[in-house]
């Protein structure tokens, strides 16, 4: 029987271990806080979902574990965790370093990061969520900041043995081109960086790096950081980079949302034959849950996903399964292990309970 690897994304944000996360979440447990305390909207729209597992501290190598074992169980046994550096320094560290790579059981699952590497705002403090567009953190890092990033992958994650890798190579994925490339100095300067992290990588007896690229709509945008000009984020440049494969981190990035899931698959798919058109490095294809993120905010946010049951979402896993057989390809990523506050998730509720992990068990693993 043929193996796949299903990866879920992690938002490291459901703790509160970090002193920084009370900027945005005061009672300290992370955004758990927005999840429990979710209110109706004037509209009369109301989201109102608890875990099954509770409110529970995700930095808890004890938690992990039972998250770790309820995952692999079910066929899900590679973890993408959200990797953050604000402010010349780590932040949402604690789920990843002190719970999941404290778990007794973490060597039964494999990891990777994605560096999301965009801008930090108010979206996450539902106080001024949407009121104000002001940045918190900058998400681009300059050569000096990323090679201290670098060094601190390779040590504390590339060189494990539960690492995800392809081809031998640690897998690390870029969220954000644009600001990847202008914290370097442009594309030449981003590029000089990731020959650097290969060379790094390689002196640590590793095989080099398998860079990522985490796609989006695929328009034209500026990234090159110096002329203000707009390039489009296609196979030329991403291929130029040294990018050895693609994916999505979500299908809110690409697709009108705001509609039936059943609608939305026939899109997905299409999206990816066209990616296969277009790059000549493997796509490796993505599903989401679903999208909803009205709990982050007191107003009514319109773009919602109707009709995201567990029976649905295995219809698109099927769809994936399938690009992925006919591609010769055994990753596929999915949004999320748990993006609450974005309403996509696998982690059980008191609506489906275990429905969508259900899901991926019966397509990738009975």
């Amino acid at each position: 029987m043929k193996k796949y690897d299903i990866a879920a994304y992690i938002w490291p944000a459901y703790t509160g271990d970090e002193p920084r996360t009370r900027m945005f979440w005061e009672e300290g447990i992370g955004e758990w806080q927005t999840v429990k305390n979710s209110v109706p909207k004037a509209n009369g729209y109301s989201w109102k979902r608890k875990p099954l597992w509770g409110y529970v501290n995700e930095a808890d190598p004890y938690v992990m574990s039972m998250q770790i074992k309820a995952a692999t169980d079910h066929g899900v046994n590679v973890f993408i965790y959200d990797w953050y550096w604000y402010d010349d320094r780590p932040f949402l560290g604690n789920c990843l370093n002190d719970g999941f790579l404290k778990a007794p059981n973490c060597n039964d699952m494999q990891f990777y990061i994605m560096w999301a590497n965009h801008d930090a705002n108010y979206t996450w403090d539902i106080r001024n969520a949407g009121k104000s567009e002001a940045t918190v953190w900058n998400g681009a890092v300059d050569r000096k900041q990323f090679e201290i990033i670098g060094r601190r992958w390779i040590k504390q994650y590339f060189t494990r043995d539960n690492y995800y890798k392809i081809d031998g190579k640690p897998v690390v994925s870029i969220y954000e081109l644009k600001n990847f490339t202008e914290g370097l100095g442009g594309v030449e300067g981003a590029i000089d960086a990731m020959k650097w992290l290969e060379c790094e990588a390689k002196s640590f007896g590793l095989d080099g790096v398998h860079f990522q690229f985490v796609r989006w709509n695929g328009r034209s945008e500026n990234i090159t950081g110096v002329d203000g000009g707009n390039v489009k984020t296609g196979a030329e440049l991403v291929e130029k980079m040294g990018f050895a494969s693609l994916t999505h981190y979500q299908f809110v990035h690409f697709t009108n949302i705001d509609r039936d899931y059943e609608e939305i698959i026939p899109d997905v798919v299409k999206e990816w034959d066209k990616i296969k058109n277009e790059y000549n490095i493997p796509y490796f294809p993505h599903v989401s849950v679903g999208w909803d993120n009205n709990p982050r905010f007191k107003d009514f946010r319109g773009g919602i996903v109707k009709n995201n049951t567990p029976e649905n979402f295995e219809k698109a896993l099927r769809e994936a399964k399938k690009y992925a057989d006919e591609n010769d390809l055994s990753l596929i990523t999915v949004n999320s292990w748990n993006e609450w506050t974005e309403t996509s998730y696998l982690e059980p509720d008191d609506l489906y309970g275990y429905g969508y992990l259900e899901a991926v068990k019966r397509v990738f693993k009975d």
